[in-house]
């Protein structure tokens, strides 16, 4: 049974969507989040840790791709009940969101996917996530996970680092078809059409869609499945 008297900070944006779309709202969020009226306690890289501490917090969100260790480890060493979660798959996020449920009291009903299928033939994508230098996501990465279930080959899949910085050379040898262009963690726009076409056609997407996951995750999918089947059809 939720406890409604819980207080929870949250320092992950997508984690913030989560639990008001569960109907929590939490004590505490980041200027990232998308929560207006709730107060805030710094960034996602840089918390106010004291005034985290001083709001008494029953539980601080975290997770390994928007926060740091450092942050973690001061909350706890003053006290503090931390969950960091640790999300690199579809799977992880389902198992993520079961787990933090848990903590704040609800019993989660996983939402299905959206109803198109994934096209028979799948579609070669990069996804740009910063620009000078280059930056993409291989393959073991929520988002990378996301589009291979959607439809879509994550040409850089194989790279060694998870994110790795990449030269105009390699950009333009990846062979991809479409260039996926997210409106964050860099906000891609019309202005970089030119640019970016220089390597393939480029599709503009809802950069939540492919790095915030949470409750947007099954329609976030649904939404990419359906972009990979008109890509597809093309």
């Amino acid at each position: 049974m939720r406890d409604d008297s819980l207080r929870v900070v949250s320092l992950v944006p997508s984690m913030t969507e989560t639990l008001l779309e569960w109907g929590v709202t939490p004590s505490a969020v980041t200027r990232f989040c998308e929560a207006e009226g709730i107060t805030t306690v710094g960034g996602t890289k840089n918390p106010d840790v004291a005034g985290i501490v001083s709001l008494g917090p029953d539980l601080v969100l975290m997770d390994e791709e928007e926060n740091r260790v450092e942050d973690a480890q001061a909350l706890r060493s003053a006290g503090v009940k931390v969950h960091a979660t640790r999300v690199r798959s579809v799977s992880d996020a389902r198992d993520a969101l079961r787990e933090v449920a848990g903590l704040v009291g609800l019993e989660l009903v996983v939402g299905e996917p959206g109803e198109a299928a994934p096209p028979e033939k799948v579609v070669r994508a990069w996804v740009p996530i910063w620009r000078r230098p280059w930056m993409t996501i291989n393959g073991d990465t929520y988002g990378s996970d996301l589009l291979t279930q959607a439809g879509f080959v994550n040409v850089f899949a194989g790279a060694e680092d998870r994110y790795p910085e990449l030269s105009a050379d390699d950009v333009a040898e990846g062979g991809a078809e479409v260039v996926l262009a997210p409106s964050e963690p860099y906000r891609f726009s019309e202005r970089h059409r030119a640019e970016l076409e220089r390597v393939a056609r480029v599709e503009f997407v809802d950069g939540r869609d492919l790095f915030w996951w949470g409750t947007r995750t099954p329609a976030a999918l649904g939404r990419m499945r359906a972009l990979a089947v008109r890509l597809a059809g093309r």
